[in-house]
């Protein structure tokens, strides 16, 4: 167990939530040894400190008993899970950066008023990783799930059982349309639309969208919005201009062919509307690497300012995302459903207003230019 440059719980957590699972699956039962400290530190890699704070904690929580004389064991447990375990959440994440942090902010400030305990995972966009964060919600017997999903819909078993339980979950940012289920999003229609009305008033009619995932809800409800701002403003809808196709995610070679032959037609688009920060950052650099200046040639715009830094500077205008408020808010509904359980609820979607910052309201701007060769 090693810690990476990712936004992740503590070691001593990642230890507990462990240990918890292997006591669900019945490897420890009571009246039986508990896996001792130096085991802890063997098998997982960590310090004596990290060892002894995890056990500790397990006793606290009522997982285990210390006997004098005897050792540590297993505690016997109750039908239903302790009131320690009830306050406890899990919040999925799926990425890293400022975008992220200020969700977990969010979530952590209302986990502090209310008395919560949040375990954190990264899923990286992995599907597989957000099964296996999904599994350890439930081993660990967590009071609700805020998950960010992973792209698409995968087929996802512990996300049933999760439902089948009655363990609310709470979605961000975007939704699996085939699950019913509560969701705190952003206003992505209003993103592509007002972003692109915007453009238009600024003179620019041939507006190229460069798009990260194309298989989730707020990537779509994005692109719905900029192609009906289009055809309200009588523009043409060019298929080449607005294909949801990644650009992200294609080699630095391939992105690069991509923006050539876009800058190259006989009429050559005059902004980037690129889906995300990081999609803005990438064009940037690699319009850097192709000589291309910016502002000049062309323009750069950000449907969020979800990226590694403040992109504002490099944009003619950018969707800003109210992040911390997302979190708050997810873990608000949250807690509502779980000191609601087994009511009847209606599927609730909170959907925040988004604001459009522009070049003018920044305090300075930016201009990407070739570097000269020697």
């Amino acid at each position: 167990m090693t810690e990476t440059g990712d936004i992740q719980e503590p070691l001593y957590q990642q230890v507990k939530r462990d240990l918890v699972a292997a006591i669900s699956r019945g490897e420890y039962v009571p009246d039986e040894p508990f896996i001792s400290q130096r085991e802890v530190c063997e098998r997982f890699g960590v310090s004596t400190t990290t060892a002894v704070r995890a056990l500790n904690e397990l006793v606290t929580e009522g997982y285990l008993v210390r006997q004098r004389g005897r050792g540590t064991f297993v505690a016997e447990r109750q039908a239903s899970p302790p009131a320690a375990r009830e306050r406890s959440i899990a919040y999925i994440m799926h990425g890293h950066g400022p975008h992220n942090s200020d969700i977990i902010d969010g979530i952590e400030s209302v986990c502090a008023e209310l008395g919560y305990r949040m375990f954190l995972s990264n899923t990286k966009g992995s599907a597989a990783l957000q099964e296996k964060a999904l599994r350890q919600a439930l081993d660990t017997h967590a009071g609700g799930v805020a998950l960010y999903p992973v792209d698409s819909h995968p087929d996802s078993p512990a996300l049933s059982e999760l439902r089948s339980r009655g363990v609310p979950v709470v979605m961000l940012d975007r939704y699996y349309p085939e699950v019913p289920s509560d969701a705190v999003l952003f206003d992505n229609y209003a993103v592509g639309y007002r972003l692109t009305e915007y453009l238009i008033g600024q003179g620019h009619r041939r507006i190229t969208a460069l798009w990260d995932a194309t298989d989730c809800t707020s990537v779509q409800e994005r692109l719905t919005g900029h192609v009906q701002s289009l055809r309200e403003h009588g523009i043409p809808i060019a298929p080449e201009l607005t294909a949801l196709t990644t650009y992200l995610r294609l080699p630095d070679e391939r992105r690069r062919e991509m923006l050539a032959g876009l800058l190259d037609r006989a009429q050559p688009p005059t902004v980037l509307l690129c889906a995300n920060g990081y999609v803005l950052a990438h064009a940037a650099t690699d319009l850097t690497a192709m000589g291309v200046e910016v502002p000049g040639q062309v323009e750069l715009a950000g449907m969020d300012d979800a990226g590694p830094f403040d992109l504002l500077p490099l944009t003619v205008a950018a969707a800003h995302l109210p992040s911390r408020e997302m979190g708050e808010r997810a873990m608000r509904l949250l807690a509502e459903r779980i000191d609601r359980a087994g009511q009847p609820l209606e599927v609730e979607h909170v959907v925040l207003p988004i604001e459009i910052r522009t070049r003018e309201s920044a305090s300075a701007y930016l201009r990407v230019v070739a570097a000269e060769s020697a």
